[in-house]
């Protein structure tokens, strides 16, 4: 597991990833309760766009290395391309997981109103999962780390605003809320409502089931086209 530790290091030695990782979590944590939308706390209705921010600044590291051809090494190396992947990947999830348990359990020792403060956990550890493999899909196609990273912030803008997480999808036209549902910002949206109103546990399940569809997709496409 030395990768899995030296990836740790160097997603802590950025100043900026600090900044993501550490800061960013708590101020989510302090958003007020609106009176109508969303269901939860601002904090946590937009904690999915920040797991996404983080998602990009982790993997550009790993698009960094294939800059500097330290991808290619590795066919000389005693390191498979898969576990140098999913060593990265893991070390990038865990940081991920302090998040998601601090701004649950946080918010919880704050007083915010949770609902299902377990389930908030795992449908934030689901999103987390398919934001950092829909990272890895996104920078497989590009090789500078500041044009990847510029893009996806319009892109994560987009697909937040129509996945019904920036504004309440019956708001939009019918044709756009038809279009949401093939987003993971939509089920990350029908998540958080489920987690407020909802009773029956199967559609939480759907709704997890859907994202973890969504990261096993990306993880697939995102490593065999890294490998290619």
């Amino acid at each position: 597991m030395i990768l899995f530790q030296y990836a740790l290091k160097r997603s802590l030695a950025n100043k900026v990833n600090l900044i993501f990782l550490l800061l960013l979590p708590i101020l989510c944590l302090f958003m007020p309760a609106a009176d109508y939308w969303p269901l939860l706390p601002f904090g946590y209705q937009y904690f999915g766009i920040f797991l996404m921010f983080v998602s990009i600044r982790l993997t550009s590291i790993i698009l960094e290395d294939r800059s500097r051809g330290v991808v290619k090494r590795l066919a000389v190396a005693p390191i498979t391309h898969l576990q140098y992947l999913s060593q990265n990947l893991l070390a990038y999830f865990v940081l991920m997981i302090v998040q998601c348990v601090v701004i649950v359990y946080g918010g919880l020792l704050y007083g915010q109103e949770l609902f299902k403060p377990h389930l908030l956990l795992v449908l934030f550890l689901s999103f987390s999962l398919t934001s950092l493999a829909f990272a890895l899909f996104w920078i497989s196609f590009y090789r500078s780390k500041e044009t990847s990273f510029l893009i996806f912030i319009s892109l994560i803008s987009l697909i937040a605003l129509l996945g019904g997480i920036l504004v309440p999808l019956d708001m939009m036209p019918e044709l756009l809320q038809n279009i949401a549902i093939i987003f993971p910002t939509y089920w990350l949206s029908e998540g958080l409502t489920w987690i407020a109103i909802g009773e029956e546990l199967m559609e939480f399940l759907l709704i997890n089931g859907m994202l973890w569809l969504y990261a096993l997709i990306f993880l697939i496409v995102g490593s065999i086209k890294r490998i290619h």
